[in-house]
């Protein structure tokens, strides 16, 4: 019997024990005792089937805990993948500096933001104080890395005269937002992000946790609700952080008496998360597993070179598999000819395909596509003072937007004096 449906079936039982308690009372009548006996016991069935029942349906919606969370995630996917019409969308998306981006960064939003721009208004943030909740000790990393990402930015096509591109550390309104929120959160409710546990587990904190990085949720709702964003592009690991958000802003609307602050949706890309060249679940700079935007010829060929592939598929007559191999995932999310890919797919399955041809074909898809980010990136680069006047006119014009959402706030709680 499925442990689900042993917990059921013992609160089942318990379920049934009161209806003979109730019998018991009527000891002293035995016409009485019978009739309530035999009322407790239909009673008892009913639950104890109702129960039973239940169990054996929800045994069956967990028998299979990695399909269903893959099933989950794909739904989770699907449900957040369109934003809900009808409506003037606002973007507010970002990245922490804290080195060049990567394919993974590409995939998961750089691509989209090209797209967005066209479709939405949407500010872009360089989110250098964030990064610095887990580099204080190595502030020099993050400040010089502000520059390697906006030059990542101009090189996949992010025109700065469609999306604005700001640093965050110089709007200081989104820093005194932060603290006015944080009366409005609990420890305990922070403690309760899933998002923040599992970051917290990654980077080893354990109680060690800085206390910028704790109340990461806080500052994340700040920015979003400064620019009054209505979709926040996220992974779905990040949901959990685009909730609490909504929260705060329920919350802080509710104490004005009025709707000052604007509720957000989460936006979660088709293609999420790319995993990184050695089969880790996420390519990470700090990991060593990714293949940088301005990565070279060179770089590019090492590295896949060095892809994951299958580990049973030891000699080319061998059947290969799919699944977990870094190398289709890859080509899954970059390669345009998907017939072609599907028949190198039935061809790998069957025997008698090497990896050295799957690789080639990816190294090739990538050189193809990095090439032009490449020489665009190398062409930014030879002024980047141009590139910082082009931060420095994106974080005044939404410096002008945040100052205008924290006089409202402050007004709204008492804070404007004169």
């Amino acid at each position: 019997m499925p442990a689900c449906i042993q917990h059921l079936h013992f609160i089942a039982v318990i379920g049934v024990t009161p209806s003979f308690r109730v019998a018991s009372r009527f000891d002293y009548n035995q016409d009485k005792f019978h009739n309530a006996a035999l009322l407790g016991l239909k009673r008892g069935i009913f639950i104890y089937y109702f129960i039973f029942i239940f169990g054996f349906f929800m045994s069956s919606q967990v028998a299979n805990p990695a399909a269903n969370s893959a099933a989950e995630s794909n739904e989770v996917a699907k449900a957040y993948a369109q934003p809900s019409a009808n409506k003037q969308h606002l973007i507010l998306t970002g990245d922490r500096p804290t080195g060049p981006l990567h394919l993974g960064h590409f995939v998961g939003s750089l691509r989209n933001r090209v797209t967005y721009q066209d479709q939405y208004k949407q500010y872009i943030m360089i989110a250098d104080a964030q990064a610095l909740t887990d580099n204080m000790d190595d502030p020099a990393k993050v400040h010089n890395n502000v520059i390697e990402v906006a030059l990542d930015y101009l090189a996949v096509g992010i025109d700065p005269s469609k999306s604005t591109i700001f640093i965050q550390s110089q709007i200081p309104e989104l820093t005194e937002l932060t603290f006015y929120y944080m009366n409005l959160v609990t420890i305990s409710r922070l403690e309760r992000n899933p998002t923040i546990k599992q970051e917290i587990i990654l980077r080893n904190f354990e109680r060690d946790i800085p206390a910028g990085f704790f109340t990461y949720p806080v500052s994340q709702a700040a920015d979003i609700t400064a620019f009054k964003a209505t979709l926040v592009p996220v992974g779905d690991d990040q949901i959990p952080m685009i909730e609490q958000t909504n929260e705060i802003v329920r919350r802080f609307n509710r104490l004005a008496k009025k709707d000052i602050l604007v509720e957000c949706e989460a936006l979660v890309p088709e293609i999420g998360r790319l995993p990184g060249i050695d089969g880790k679940a996420k390519m990470s700079k700090s990991l060593g597993n990714a293949i940088n935007l301005g990565a070279s010829e060179a770089e590019i060929k090492q590295a896949v070179r060095n892809v994951y592939t299958d580990p049973l598929h030891l000699r080319v007559e061998d059947p290969g598999h799919l699944e977990g191999n870094v190398a289709f995932t890859y080509l899954d999310a970059f390669d345009t000819d998907k017939e072609a890919l599907q028949a190198m797919k039935d061809h790998y399955v069957r025997g008698g395909l090497g990896d050295s041809k799957v690789k080639a074909r990816l190294e090739g898809i990538l050189q193809d596509m990095l090439r032009p980010i490449r020489e665009r990136r190398q062409e930014y680069e030879k002024d980047r003072g141009h590139v910082l006047q082009l931060l420095k006119e994106g974080t005044y014009r939404a410096r002008e937007v945040a100052a205008k959402t924290n006089d409202e706030v402050k007004a709204a709680i008492g804070l404007k004096h004169f």
